[in-house]
């Protein structure tokens, strides 16, 4: 007599589907279990999602505030456009574009009382006025709407739905700045070598900002570890598991780029300060277990990931797609350096005459002219940098800055003052040997010669220092 296989008895009397019944007969490595399954339609199953915990009044609330000011902020500042990552695009500050514009001129005017003309594009400063009245602007707001919305909402017990959304979003906005900071550290762009108008240049009559650029730049290779830790953080929160991770090296790197914003007056103090907050919004939900590890030297257990979809499929799906999304601005990132590589980096051509030239000579009307340390129109030294720039120091240390036009073909050479457009000087020039300039030309309506030369670059100590392994005495100068 015929015998039906155990799998197909017991079927009936599995609580799970037949399919399900059946399979599970087989075991894991059973070639029954492969063939049966390759000519089968496989249901993905729905994940056992359980039920959401309810929240304190106290992290609804928080919620509410960090989801309407995080959010908006970084929809209306820098932190969206480098998400957007198009580097043949100039992209308008969000800021600087209705309703935010109409919003701050608003405020500014009538609210604060402002009087100055305010600035919104152009200057590279993040500490602008209008940025100063965006953040109090999305404060201000954010503090209403959270109060209107636990009342309007107060029955509600939790938002995991809502959260594992917007953790997604805050996580990519993070990685997305420090990406973009790290690129331009690692390449590096963001401080360069000091150029040849910061070698001559007194220390005294130096920044703090413009300190703090030259000595980072000083250290190209310091400056690429730190770009390459900036990367690191970045590259880290693009994976859900080492989250935790990106977002501590995250907060490391941008607390220490706030205190030397504000020790060194550079105007990024605000978005670093809130780069420093968004980093702790996503280390909020292990904080505690950071604090058993690292203060009690406890074992300390991850907070639950919530997956974003039912099944595992979808899962699968939407963790490509963030993989995707995160190759695209790593190779944009790249993209963007490689521009600025060339446009403003090392990459940059250098003029014809590049170089620092000091004036030996300076002859008006025929009559040499001495070179008194009091004299506040005879030139010292000229130095040409960069193809439309040009820096113009005096016997008295006055400084003057020209845009620069030169045609090595017609030998001519001319400097336009950058604030006042109507000035310019004209001269044609001969070149007898490479560190040898002679300028013929008007100035003032006096016929003007003056001979230059070319000043050895190696001669500076900064430049030809180099590193040394052993010092039998510090060398600090």
């Amino acid at each position: 007599m015929y015998r039906a296989p155990h799998f197909l008895t017991t079927a009936s009397n599995c609580n799970s589907s037949a399919f399900s019944c059946i399979i599970s007969q087989f075991p894991a490595a059973s070639p029954c279990r492969r063939c049966f399954l390759g000519s089968q339609t496989v249901i993905d199953p729905p994940l056992t999602e359980q039920p959401a915990p309810r929240w304190s009044l106290a992290a609804r609330i928080a919620f509410r505030f960090c989801f309407l000011y995080f959010g908006i902020y970084c929809l209306s500042t820098q932190i969206i456009t480098s998400l957007i990552a198009l580097p043949t695009i100039d992209l308008p500050d969000p800021s600087s574009i209705p309703p935010w514009r109409e919003i701050i001129t608003f405020t500014t005017t009538h609210v604060l009382h402002h009087k100055a003309p305010l600035v919104f594009t152009g200057s590279g400063s993040g500490d602008k006025t209008v940025d100063y009245t965006l953040a109090l602007c999305l404060l201000v707001f954010s503090l209403i709407a959270t109060a209107v919305w636990s009342v309007l909402d107060r029955r509600r017990t939790s938002y995991s739905g809502l959260y594992k959304w917007f953790f997604l979003f805050i996580r990519f906005a993070l990685a997305g700045q420090m990406l973009s900071y790290g690129f331009a550290k690692a390449v590096p762009l963001q401080m360069s070598s000091p150029g040849l108008f910061t070698l001559i240049e007194p220390f005294g009559n130096m920044s703090p900002m413009g300190v703090l650029w030259s000595s980072v730049g000083a250290s190209q290779h310091y400056e690429i570890i730190v770009g390459c830790l900036e990367l690191l953080g970045g590259l880290f929160l693009f994976f859900p598991r080492t989250t935790t991770l990106g977002a501590l090296i995250s907060l490391a790197d941008m607390s220490y780029v706030f205190l030397l914003n504000m020790t060194y007056d550079v105007p990024v103090k605000l978005l670093s300060f809130q780069l420093v907050l968004v980093a702790l919004f996503l280390l909020a939900p292990n904080l505690v277990a950071l604090f058993r590890f690292f203060f009690l030297n406890r074992t300390a257990e991850p907070a639950p990931q919530t997956p974003l979809f039912r099944t595992q499929r979808a899962n699968h799906i939407a963790f490509a797609a963030q993989l995707l999304f995160a190759l695209w601005l790593i190779v944009a990132n790249i993209w963007g350096a490689r521009l600025g590589w060339k446009q403003y980096g090392p990459g940059l051509a250098k003029p014809a005459l590049y170089g620092i030239w000091d004036v030996e000579q300076y002859s008006v009307d025929g009559q040499p002219r001495a070179p008194l340390l009091t004299d506040s129109e005879r030139w010292r030294r000229l130095i040409l940098e960069r193809n439309d720039f040009a820096a113009l120091t005096r016997m008295n240390d006055g400084q003057a800055y020209y845009n620069t036009a030169i045609d090595a073909k017609k030998n001519t050479f001319a400097l336009i003052q950058r604030r006042a457009g109507n000035l310019k000087l004209s001269f044609t020039f001969t070149h007898p040997a490479p560190d040898q300039l002679i300028l013929d030309g008007t100035i003032d309506n006096h016929p003007t010669h003056i001979q230059l030369r070319l000043e050895d670059m190696h001669k500076f100590l900064l430049v030809n220092r180099g590193f040394h392994w052993v010092q039998e005495y510090p060398f600090n100068r």
